[in-house]
């Protein structure tokens, strides 16, 4: 095919029609035919050659152009595309490394091998426009619902039509026992879409909890509207789900809305899930009064909250314990997965025996170590003191509220107890040194000594040795593993030191030692105070 002004418009017509069907900008598909023209003339002038191709916007008319640069004397690789300063002076003045020079030469005729390679190169570089329009269109859906039709099912996934592309349904991402038959109509929830070298891979789910969040949106005007907002959603696909509501219009009542006249919005829902049962919860700010409220249908006596832990202890009556628990735990599990808490539930007999057994403890702890009888041990206990510290230097009228207890009985059970501790102080420092403990840490300010004897019982024996250990060894923590959350002991966790502390005394540690330069910690701290400083002025 030769380029002439028969054929000129021709290429600009076939841009526009080809744009047009792909739905792509036809500037990609007229650089395509640019670099096919390029590539065929390649193949006739050589394929040394730098030959570029531009094709007027308007007419159509193909410009043929070889390149040549400019390049240091002895860096010229290819004499057909690069040129010395010197010989680049029979066509430039000043010619300079790094300039080019541009000429034109005629056009090529493009023969039948030729013009299927150039009808290759435009097809590639379609089906690429094509693939990122693709990409673009469903990255931005991704967290929304799309509907869809079943094209065929393969090993268990389902390969969905979804307008101008094809999805992936997998088999894990399917409600319990699911089937589709080909032509099938299915609404999924797209989860991820991915760039791989194949086109774009669009992921579906209908078992991701924000797949019924989506569908809710879809029945309740009112969550669409803003005035009600999901805060969290915990599923078992196919069995049961909970949902926390919040409405931010005091007239509205969140949980009615969601489930509407005669329950026809909550069912709408049910329905899509195959009949997943779905309890709608108001969502409170008080984690303690939400998980009440998450545990329903169960009836809870009392919740005791470490936030540190990230764990919650409930109470619940005898015979509200398998209610709370839930068929194979099902009602505790989403519970859970709801609040973000761990949950251990116990039953009011089980609380109460904990509670009798932690007054025995400290009792025993009161009588042993201040030399107490049973009953003035009990009454220390009863008035909420828990170790020996406390009461060694806790403020006198504190232990005058205790009956028959006057001011040279309450000064007698301090000077005991800081007997007490003095004397276990001395006793954890020499088995400390004992076990070759350095200076440098029994010196370190924060750790007592029975945290250096703890210390050392771990191996931790110099300051060198404290530097490197992690906070979460020190202070203890939470790891996930295979879907369960599994309890690191911390060496110094007994001591009640908290994560932070953990961190602050690792950190100066690592100072002392100049592992760590203060300046660099520094920074964020000095723009802190000069913005207080400015808003104070």
């Amino acid at each position: 095919m030769a380029i002439t002004s028969a054929n000129q418009l021709e290429l600009l017509q076939t841009a526009e029609a080809v744009a047009r069907e792909k739905m792509i900008d036809p500037e990609l598909v007229v650089e395509a035919m640019e670099e096919s023209l390029s590539r065929a003339a390649k193949s006739r002038y050589g394929s040394e050659m730098d030959i570029r191709v531009a094709i007027d916007r308007k007419t159509g008319r193909a410009t043929f152009t070889r390149v040549r640069t400019v390049v240091e004397d002895d860096a010229v690789e290819n004499y057909q595309a690069e040129m010395t300063v010197e010989q680049a002076k029979q066509y430039m003045d000043d010619p300079k490394v790094g300039d080019t020079f541009t000429e034109e030469v005629p056009p090529v005729e493009m023969g039948r091998i030729a013009a299927q390679s150039a009808k290759q190169v435009i097809l590639q570089k379609v089906r690429e426009a094509e693939r990122d329009r693709q990409f673009e269109e469903f990255q931005d859906r991704i967290g929304t619902i799309i509907n869809g039709q079943v094209k065929r099912e393969e090993y268990g996934n389902v390969i969905v039509d979804v307008g101008r592309g094809e999805a992936i349904l997998r088999r894990n991402e399917k409600i319990g026992r699911e089937a589709y038959r080909p032509n099938d109509r299915i609404r999924c929830y797209i989860k991820d879409v991915r760039r791989e070298q194949r086109g774009p891979q669009i992921f579906l789910s209908r078992t991701d909890p924000q797949f019924m969040a989506e569908l809710f949106k879809m029945e309740v005007p009112e969550i669409y509207d803003g005035i009600i907002e999901i805060k969290a959603v915990a599923r078992d696909p196919g069995s049961r789900a909970k949902i926390a509501v919040i409405s931010y219009d005091g007239s509205i009542d969140p949980v009615g809305a969601c489930v509407g006249m005669r329950g026809s919005r909550v069912q709408a829902v049910v329905n899509e899930l195959q009949g997943e049962k779905i309890d709608i919860i108001p969502w409170n700010e008080d984690q303690p009064t939400f998980l009440v409220n998450a545990l329903q249908p169960a009836e809870v006596t009392k919740v005791v909250l470490d936030e540190e832990a990230e764990r919650i202890e409930v109470v619940v009556p005898e015979e509200q314990l398998s209610l709370a628990i839930g068929r194979r735990g099902q009602n505790v599990r989403l519970a859970s997965q709801l609040t973000g808490l761990d949950i251990d539930i116990m039953t009011e007999a089980q609380d109460s025996e904990r509670r009798q057994k932690e007054f025995e403890e400290r009792t025993g702890l009161f009588m042993e170590n201040l030399d107490l009888d049973e009953f003035f041990a009990q009454l220390l206990v009863s008035e909420g003191f828990t170790n020996l510290e406390e009461v060694a230097y806790v403020d006198l009228d504190e232990l005058l509220v205790i009956d028959g207890v006057d001011e040279d009985t309450a000064g007698e059970l301090q000077a005991r107890a800081r007997d007490v501790i003095e004397g276990q102080a001395k006793a954890a420092l020499e088995k400390a040194r004992e076990l070759g403990v350095e200076d440098s840490l029994i010196e370190f300010e924060g750790l007592t000594p029975q945290m250096v004897q703890a210390l050392a019982e771990d191996d931790v024996k110099s300051l060198e040795d404290f530097a490197t250990c992690a906070d979460w060894e020190l202070a203890g923590g939470w790891t996930t593993v295979n879907g369960e959350r599994v309890k690191d002991e911390g060496v110094l966790e007994k001591f009640d030191v908290s994560l932070e502390e953990a961190q602050n005394m690792v950190m100066t540690a690592r100072i002392m030692l100049g592992w760590v330069d203060p300046d660099e910690l520094e920074p964020q701290t000095d723009d802190s105070d000069a913005d207080d400083e400015e808003v104070e002025a």
